[in-house]
C-alpha cells in the first residue's frame, strides 16, 4: 500500500472515531502497535495527531503510522486502566518506558517451608518485601550482614547433606535438620524489627557476642563481630535522613528541551531514600506525561503502593481509584517542603540526564540517522548482520545479531549449522543461510529487517543479494570490507564503495555491530567444535609444550586473534602454523 493509499485510509477512519473515552493503538507499516494512548474523547485526540503541526518526537512516530485501531471504555478512567495494560502487553516503542534502568531494588524474605532472604528486583512472587533500596549496592550489603547474623538457609535449592554455613553458624541446615515453624518465625521477626530501622538491639546483641568471644580469646569470632557491628553503623548512618511520616512515595517534575524529568523520593520505615530520576521525550502534554508515569510506575513496573503519595498539583481526575485514594497536594508544612526538595532535584538532574541521553543518542539512533542520509534509505529501525566462521573449513557456522535503531537486540540473534556447503566457502555460505533466514520470515510472514548488514565484501553481498532477488525481497545490503590486517575499512553499498572517517559515529556503531556479529559466530563455532580440536592439533606443532598451548587457548575466539599471538613467546613458524589450523572467516 502506497502512502496516498494510507492516508485516504487513516482519513476514512478518522470519520469513525466516536466521542466517546477509550485507547488508541497506533501501528506501523508491519503492524506492530508502536504507541498507546487514552482519551476522555477518542475523535478529538487521535484527529489531533493528522492535523497541524507537532514536536519532532511526534511528527516522527506519525510518520510510521500506517494504520490505529482504538477501544471504546466507560469512563477515563477506565481507559487510564487499560492504557496500561495495553503498554504492559506490547511494550510500544513511542510510550513512556522507565529508561533509567531496571525497578527498584527489593530486600525479601521467601515464603517457604524453609525461608531464605535475598536481594531480588522481581515483585512477582509470593513473600515478605522490604524496599524499595534506591542504592543497590547498600541492598545487597544489608542481604551479606543478614546471613550472617541469622541463620537462615543460603540454598537455592535444599542439598542432601550439610554445607560450610552450617559449620560457621550462619544456616540451620534445613537439608539434615527439622527446623519447627517456630524457630523460623522468631527469625524472621528479628529481621523484620530490623528492616523496619530498629538496628539498636541488633548492635547491642552483637556486641555482647563479641565480648563473650574476646573473653574466650576466640579473636578470630571477635574480630568477626567486630566487623559485623561497624558495617551495621555506617549502613545505619547511610540511611539517609529521618522523617516522621507515613510510608510514603514523593515525586516532582521538570520539562526543559522537550524532555520530562521526573524524581521520585521513597520513605520507608521514616527513613527518606532519594533515587535518580527518569527522563523521558515530551510527546503530549507534559504534566499528562507526569501523571501517566505514575500508573505504569505502580501497575506496569509493580512497584507496591505506599499509605501515601504526595504530588505538585496536576490532574489526576481520570486516574485509577488504587492510586487516586492515596494521593495528596500539600499546600504547607515539611510535605509541601518534600515535594519542593523533590522537585529542586527533578531540575538539578535535567541537564545531566539529558547530556547522558543525547550521549546516548549520537552513539545509537543518531549515528542511525546519519547513516539513513548515506545510504538513502527513509528509515533504518533494525539492522540484521551477519558473519560466518570455521576452522579448517570443518564445523562451518554462521550467526546473525540484531540491533534496533542501534541497540542491541539480544533477543533477535541467531545461529546457523550450515548444511549445503563443504568446506570454507563464504559465499555459499552466506547464500545459503540468508536464504533460510529471509525464506522463512517471509514464510511465517514476520517483519522483515531494514538494513542487513554483511561482514564481507563483493563476494558475500552478490550472493545474499542473489538469494533475496530469488525469494523476491528487496531488503537493503551493506557490506562491510576489512583491510589485509582484518579491521573494518570501508563500506559497499550498490556497488559503490564508501568510505567513512573511521572516527565518525557512523563507524563505529557499524564497526561494533560488526565484532558483535563476528564475537557471536567464534563462540558459536567453538561450542560445536570444541577446543579439544584445536588443542590436539597444537599438540602436533614441535616446540609447543603445555604451557605455550594454554596461553594459546586462552586467546581463541579474540576478535584480533593474530596479533594477540605475536604476544606470546613463539617462534614465526610456530605462528605460521598455528594460523593454519586456526582460520575463522
Amino acid at each position: 500500500m502506497n502512502s496516498v493509499d494510507i492516508k485516504n485510509k487513516i482519513k476514512e477512519k478518522l470519520k469513525e472515531l466516536p466521542k466517546k473515552p477509550g485507547c488508541y493503538l497506533m501501528k506501523n507499516a508491519n503492524g506492530k502497535i508502536i504507541y498507546v494512548g487514552k482519551a476522555k474523547i477518542l475523535a478529538n485526540r487521535v484527529k489531533s495527531y493528522f492535523v497541524g503541526s507537532h514536536d519532532a518526537k511526534t511528527t516522527k512516530m506519525v510518520s510510521m503510522v500506517n494504520d490505529f485501531e482504538y477501544i471504546i471504555t466507560g469512563s477515563e478512567t477506565e481507559a487510564f486502566i487499560l492504557e496500561m495494560n495495553l503498554i504492559k502487553k506490547h511494550h510500544p516503542k513511542y510510550n513512556i518506558m522507565l529508561m533509567d534502568d531496571k525497578r527498584y531494588p527489593y530486600i525479601c524474605i521467601s515464603n517457604e517451608k524453609n525461608p531464605r532472604i535475598y536481594y531480588t528486583r522481581d515483585l512477582n512472587k509470593k513473600a515478605k518485601y522490604y524496599g524499595p533500596y534506591p542504592n543497590a549496592l547498600a541492598a545487597k550489603e544489608v542481604v551479606e550482614l543478614l546471613n550472617k547474623i541469622y541463620p537462615l538457609r543460603k540454598c537455592y535449592k535444599i542439598p542432601k547433606k550439610e554445607c560450610l554455613y552450617y559449620h560457621l553458624g550462619q544456616c540451620l541446615a534445613p537439608c539434615i535438620n527439622d527446623i519447627k515453624e517456630e524457630e523460623y518465625e522468631a527469625i524472621t521477626n528479628k529481621i523484620n524489627h530490623f528492616l523496619k530501622g530498629n538496628v539498636t538491639d541488633e548492635i547491642k546483641r552483637l556486641k555482647s557476642l563479641m565480648y563473650e568471644a574476646s573473653d574466650k580469646l576466640e579473636f578470630e569470632k571477635a574480630k568477626e563481630y567486630l566487623n559485623i557491628i561497624k558495617s551495621l553503623e555506617i549502613i545505619s548512618e547511610k540511611q539517609k535522613m529521618e522523617v516522621e511520616m507515613l510510608d510514603t512515595d514523593i515525586f516532582g517534575y521538570v520539562e526543559k528541551d522537550g524532555y520530562i524529568s521526573i524524581q521520585v523520593f521513597h520513605i520507608r520505615s521514616n527513613k527518606m531514600v532519594e533515587r535518580n530520576g527518569f527522563l523521558f521525550e515530551v510527546m503530549e502534554d507534559a504534566s499528562e506525561m507526569f501523571v501517566d508515569f505514575l500508573g505504569q510506575f505502580y501497575f506496569v513496573y509493580n512497584n507496591p503502593l505506599p499509605k501515601e503519595i504526595l504530588l505538585p498539583d496536576v490532574d489526576v481526575s481520570f486516574v485509577d481509584e488504587r492510586i487516586k485514594n492515596k494521593i495528596y497536594f500539600p499546600k504547607k508544612g515539611k510535605k509541601k517542603e518534600l515535594v519542593n526538595l523533590v522537585t529542586e532535584n527533578a531540575k538539578e538532574k535535567v541537564d545531566v540526564l539529558l547530556k547522558r541521553e543525547n550521549n546516548k543518542y549520537e552513539r545509537t539512533l543518531g549515528a542511525i540517522k546519519e547513516l539513513e542520509k548515506i545510504l538513502n534509505i527513509a528509515s533504518i529501525h533494525t539492522i540484521e548482520a551477519f558473519d560466518n566462521s570455521n576452522i579448517q573449513g570443518t564445523s562451518s557456522v554462521s550467526a546473525m545479531v540484531s540491533y534496533v535503531d542501534g541497540v542491541k537486540n539480544p533477543k533477535g540473534y541467531r545461529k546457523f549449522k550450515v548444511k549445503t556447503v563443504s568446506g570454507s566457502d563464504d559465499v555459499k555460505t552466506m547464500y545459503e543461510v540468508i536464504t533460510r533466514r529471509y525464506s522463512r520470515l517471509k514464510d511465517e510472514n514476520k517483519a522483515m529487517p531494514d538494513l542487513i548488514l554483511i561482514d564481507g565484501g563483493h563476494g558475500q553481498v552478490e550472493a545474499s543479494k542473489e538469494a533475496l532477488q530469488k525469494l523476491d525481497l528487496n531488503i537493503p545490503l551493506l557490506g562491510m570490507v576489512k583491510d589485509t590486517n582484518h579491521h573494518s575499512d570501508h563500506l559497499l553499498y550498490q556497488d559503490e564503495e564508501i568510505f567513512l572517517d573511521k572516527k565518525s559515529k557512523i563507524f563505529l556503531l557499524l564497526e561494533n555491530i560488526q565484532d558483535e556479529v563476528h564475537r557471536y559466530a567464534i563462540s558459536f563455532h567453538h561450542q560445536l567444535h570444541g577446543k579439544n580440536t584445536f588443542a590436539s592439533s597444537l599438540d602436533k606443532i614441535k616446540g609447543i609444550g603445555p604451557i605455550k598451548k594454554q596461553k594459546v587457548l586462552s586467546i581463541l575466539g579474540s576478535y584480533n586473534f593474530a596479533e594477540e599471538l605475536k604476544k606470546i613467546n613463539l617462534s614465526e613458524e610456530q605462528q605460521k602454523e598455528i594460523l593454519k589450523i586456526y582460520n575463522p572467516s
